[in-house]
């Protein structure tokens, strides 16, 4: 098993990341602050949604990895 690879950030999904979901929590970080959730095509639209459904989300952009 690869261990440097990115994987989806869905509890027990080991799929390779293809999406960065940018998000910061308001009531504790600073509006240019961005915290980074992975996500594999299954999960983008759920995870999306959980953070959209409490004002989190700021943007997704394909998973570029490092």
């Amino acid at each position: 098993m690869e261990l440097d690879r990115d994987t989806c950030s869905a509890k027990g999904c080991q799929a390779d990341a293809v999406w960065a979901l940018l998000w910061n929590n308001p009531k504790i970080h600073t509006p240019e602050r961005r915290k980074t959730w992975l996500a594999c095509d299954e999960h983008r639209a759920s995870l999306s949604d959980f953070l959209g459904a409490r004002g989190f989300l700021r943007d997704v952009e394909p998973h570029v990895p490092a």
